[in-house]
């Protein structure tokens, strides 16, 4: 909570607190926004029939608990007439509450999965439509009593329409949030083989790509996914599948539709989703087979367009971005050289006074190039990496201060004549300056690199200085 200065004695001091209190308040709408927005790339989805622009739930509360009673009641009997029932169902479980008041009715689930495992198609994408618009709901309750339909929408990822598998990918994926007993369901049902297998028969379908995108990340988004979740992922087989090289030749794609200025409201929904995909498929990916498993070069000039796009929008997706891009480089020297060759590596130092962790990503992109090899230190100081460097030793971010040092370090070992550029422009005081930091670690860092590698050239620049 802000309080205004009690002191108003001063005319000038109470109209600074007022533009401090609106500059607060400012930065606080702009934070709600921006945590809007991250919780958007995890929220669920709900995927529309193709006539529909909007869901629309126009019924008040008790006749929408009543319209799903008494379509339960119509369906559980029987006759004619169950294509349409289902379908006024699946309009009516719009409504949180008739959702609930649908589930309260002894054997209702049972009862769509009966629909969904019978042998009229329609009734079919009914029921699981039926099941997409549970899937939806605010209650943690409902992903819950969904769990009876779980084994056989994993069943139908392979082998149906495109716009059933679509919903059953959706609906799987909109289940995980709520429950981690679901998850764990899920996972023991087989989910990860599932999609992988997914993914390799309708490779060719974009749709259906993209809702595997999103529900495999529901479940890399969970707390305990490093330890739990990917180790059970087999990533060997998602890579044998062509799953790494399928999302990457999409981003690919996106990329060059942002660069020509495609940046549609809610275009993240969808990169999000892959970029995870695509950085997590990567740590799994042997070096040898990085080309053939990631594409080509094109890879990286993509991600470095998303950084840029989203930088000011989505700070968010230009940090996941160069997340990619740092496991990228990591892994590959190809990625670190097309970086240089593409001249892609001065728009990335640009990024460099940008805070919410994309500067520190940008560097640790940076220190993969210099430790690549001696030839590409030697490229980066051309391209001006030793100014920025004492741009970012200045910063009051102390990880920004370690890492700039770091980068530092593995320019300079590459060659003296690196160490002399840095001390003429003005870095060794810097240094000197950094002794005295109260974090130990870059005092010993500064420390090291002073005494090993520039006092003897700050010694041959103050000899050489022209007199005045």
């Amino acid at each position: 909570m802000w309080r205004l200065n009690k002191v108003r004695h001063k005319a000038v001091r109470h109209g600074d607190s007022l533009e401090e209190l609106k500059l607060k308040r400012r930065e606080h709408e702009r934070a709600l926004r921006q945590a809007r927005r991250d919780r958007q790339l995890v929220s669920k989805r709900l995927l529309l029939n193709d006539d529909e622009d909007q869901p629309e739930v126009t019924m008040d509360t008790n006749t929408g608990e009543q319209d799903a009673v008494g379509l339960f009641l119509k369906l559980q009997h029987g006759g004619l007439g169950r294509e349409a029932h289902l379908e006024a169902l699946s309009k009516v479980l719009r409504d949180p509450s008739a959702q609930l008041a649908f589930l309260k009715q002894e054997n209702s689930m049972h009862l769509l999965v009966g629909f969904l495992t019978g042998s009229d198609a329609t009734c079919r994408l009914q029921a699981v439509r039926c099941l997409h618009e549970l899937s939806h709901s605010p209650h943690a309750s409902v992903s819950s009593a969904c769990l009876p339909a779980t084994p056989y929408l994993l069943t139908y990822l392979s082998g149906q329409s495109t716009k059933f598998s679509e919903l059953c990918l959706y609906t799987l994926g909109n289940l995980c949030p709520d429950s981690d007993a679901v998850k764990e369901k899920l996972l023991a049902q087989g989910i990860i083989p599932a999609l992988a297998s997914c993914l390799e028969n309708q490779r060719h379908n974009l749709a259906v790509v993209e809702a595997v995108g999103f529900t495999l990340s529901q479940f890399l988004q969970a707390k305990n996914a490093a330890e739990k979740i990917i180790p059970m992922k087999d990533n060997r087989e998602l890579l044998a599948h062509g799953a790494l090289l399928q999302c990457s030749s999409l981003l690919v794609s996106l990329g060059g539709a942002v660069a020509e200025g495609n940046k549609e409201e809610g275009l993240e929904l969808f990169i999000c989703p892959l970029l995870r995909c695509v950085g997590n498929l990567l740590s799994s990916c042997p070096v040898k087979e990085l080309s053939t498993q990631a594409g080509d070069v094109r890879i990286v000039a993509a991600l470095c367009t998303l950084v840029q796009a989203f930088l000011q929008s989505r700070p968010a997706l230009a940090r996941e971005s160069a997340w990619v891009l740092n496991n990228l480089t990591a892994l590959s020297s190809a990625s670190c050289s097309a970086l240089l060759t593409l001249n892609l590596v001065p728009g990335l130092m640009k990024l460099l006074p940008f805070s919410q962790g994309i500067n520190t990503m940008i560097l640790r992109i940076l220190a993969n190039i210099a430790h690549k090899k001696k030839h590409f230190c030697a490229q980066l100081t051309r391209c001006g990496l030793l100014s920025a460097l004492c741009a970012t030793l200045k910063m009051a971010d102390q990880e920004m201060v370690t890492l700039s040092m770091d980068v530092l370090y593995m320019l300079v070992v590459g060659g003296p004549q690196v160490a002399e550029e840095f001390v003429k422009q003005g870095g060794f005081p810097l240094l000197e300056a950094l002794q005295y930091n109260g974090e130990g670690a870059i005092r010993r860092r500064a420390t090291h690199l002073l005494e090993r590698h520039l006092l003897s050239c700050s010694s041959y620049c103050s000899e050489n200085v022209p007199c005045s």
